[in-house]
């Protein structure tokens, strides 16, 4: 009973950390949107996620990448990346510019999206690089790829890329699709592995209390009767 209490309550004390993350994260969503210039002087760019930016610059239309096995709204599909390279910087940073469904019948093609060319001036908020799913083999190089590497991509195109990226927000002329899930942290899943513990202490508090007390009374008061 011990153990699974002091589980129990470990786990609600990692609930209470990620509601205080989760918090945390709501707060910068409402922060003002860091401009070009505050995201190239910030010295852990990481310590901004969630927070909304307003960025200028150039996309690298030639290092575009899809990001194939990507789903939105229920719908499996490419992720595009491209690389905008900053304003008044040699750095860049990774853009998810939205979601866009794939070709089935000939899976090598890819989707012609407008990519501007001259300055941009970009909407998002600050998140990690591409989450990064299950492949066979080493990440490939062509237009179409399950994962990027932000070391490897970095050396590939020769971009000075920063440890974040972009998931642009607003509405898209090029017809992509961007809505982008909230950042969860999982409190839910805590408070279920919490209930478990607290019930397996519970149950053993009632075999305890059974094979301790009731049923050895019901042993003596049936050994009771058969005497008499």
């Amino acid at each position: 009973m011990a153990v699974t209490a002091s589980l129990g309550f470990w786990q609600l004390d990692r609930a209470r950390q990620k509601i205080a993350l989760q918090e945390q994260i709501n707060q910068r969503a409402d922060l003002p949107a860091w401009q070009t210039d505050d995201l190239l002087l910030a010295t852990d760019p990481l310590a901004g996620l969630h927070r909304p930016v307003q960025l200028r610059g150039q996309w690298v239309k030639d290092a575009s990448v899809f990001l194939d096995n990507r789903q939105m709204a229920a719908r499996n599909g490419f992720f595009l990346v491209t690389p905008l390279r900053l304003a008044g910087s040699q750095r860049a940073v990774l853009v998810q510019r939205g979601w866009v469904p794939r070709d089935f019948t000939d899976r090598s093609r890819v989707p012609t999206i407008d990519t501007p060319a001259g300055e941009v001036h970009v909407e998002g908020r600050l998140a990690p690089p591409p989450g990064k799913l299950y492949q066979l083999g080493e990440a490939g190089k062509g237009a179409i790829r399950q994962n990027i590497d932000l070391g490897g991509f970095a050396e590939e195109t020769g971009l000075k890329l920063l440890a974040v990226s972009v998931q642009q927000t607003g509405a898209s002329p090029e017809g992509l699709l961007r809505e982008w899930p909230r950042a969860a942290v999982g409190v839910d899943t805590h408070h279920g592995y919490a209930f478990q513990w607290f019930g397996l202490c519970a149950l053993a508090g009632l075999l305890y209390i059974w094979f301790q007390f009731i049923s050895p009374r019901r042993k003596r008061m049936s050994h009771g009767t058969d005497v008499r």
